[in-house]
């Protein structure tokens, strides 16, 4: 009973503050709970985000790699839906693709999970610059109130319930401010974060060498003729392990055209990249 009755004080206190600041007050509180709204969202995307750290999807990487090469890599941290995992999953289809359009596609990965991290950011800044205005307004027309009943009857006790809501409207804007302004610093340094991180994943996924092993159906003097002429491609040799019968030595950011785009331009033979390793 002792807890209880100090709790209905005070929630009657905070209604009669309500009442009093008037439409102010509601103002404040709807953009306050918004930003609230706004700020928490945001707090748990990012934490969801970064939920899986970065070195541990290179090794997952790493590891993939060494079973099955990129192809067992992306089914790999397929299942990671972060910005991070998002740009190595691009960067793993080198050879697929030419260089510029992996490097496109991961430009647009990264647009797009820039955006998500900054959307909302800005209002939530918004309510935390204008709610103590608001609350000044507020200050204002109780000032005004308080002055315009002075004129007309010198009662004390309306002069003090117009600077009554003159302070209530000051707390309330004062107070949305405060509440949103950690949150609001604690989300940018986790958006830094993860742009850091998304930079270094780009670094880290900057293959150097790429060994691929290719199975052609027919014409294969001319598609190792085109592949020799390729930019980006160190060697091509012919094998027979079964699967394949082309193993292929890249420079990945040399490579202007996908292998398979190589082979479709000169030949119309049907081709399948069996394995494809990367490495630093």
């Amino acid at each position: 009973m002792d807890v209880i009755q100090p709790i209905i004080s005070t929630l009657h206190d905070i209604l009669s503050m309500f009442q009093s600041g008037g439409i102010i007050v509601y103002i404040l509180t709807i953009i306050g709970l918004y930003g609230l709204f706004l700020a928490i969202e945001k707090i748990l995307y990012l934490r969801q985000a970064s939920k899986v750290d970065l070195s541990e999807i290179m090794i997952i990487v790493n590891e993939s790699m060494a079973h099955g090469g990129s192809l067992e890599a992306l089914r790999a941290i397929g299942n990671y839906k972060t910005p991070n995992s998002r740009i190595i999953s691009e960067a793993l289809k080198i050879g697929y693709r030419s260089k510029s359009e992996v490097e496109d596609n991961m430009e647009q990965v990264f647009i797009v999970e820039m955006s998500k991290m900054m959307n909302g950011l800005s209002t939530i800044q918004t309510i935390i610059e204008v709610a103590p205005l608001i609350g000044l307004i507020g200050t204002v027309i109780g000032m005004w109130y308080t002055f315009k009943e002075l004129g007309v009857n010198s009662d004390m006790t309306l002069m003090a319930n117009g600077i009554y809501i003159a302070i209530i409207t000051t707390i309330f804007g004062l107070a949305v401010a405060i509440i949103l302004l950690p949150l609001y610093t604690y989300i940018k340094s986790k958006i830094e974060t993860q742009l850091d991180n998304i930079e270094i994943a780009k670094k880290m996924s900057n293959w150097r060498y790429a060994e691929m092993k290719v199975w052609i159906e027919s014409d294969k003097e001319e598609v190792i003729a085109a592949l020799q002429e390729s930019p980006g491609i160190i060697r091509v040799k012919e094998i027979d392990d079964g699967q394949a019968n082309l193993k292929i030595d890249i420079k990945p950011n040399m490579l202007e055209k996908g292998i398979k785009t190589i082979i479709r331009e000169r030949s119309d033979t049907s081709s399948r990249i069996v394995e494809s390793k990367l490495k630093q």
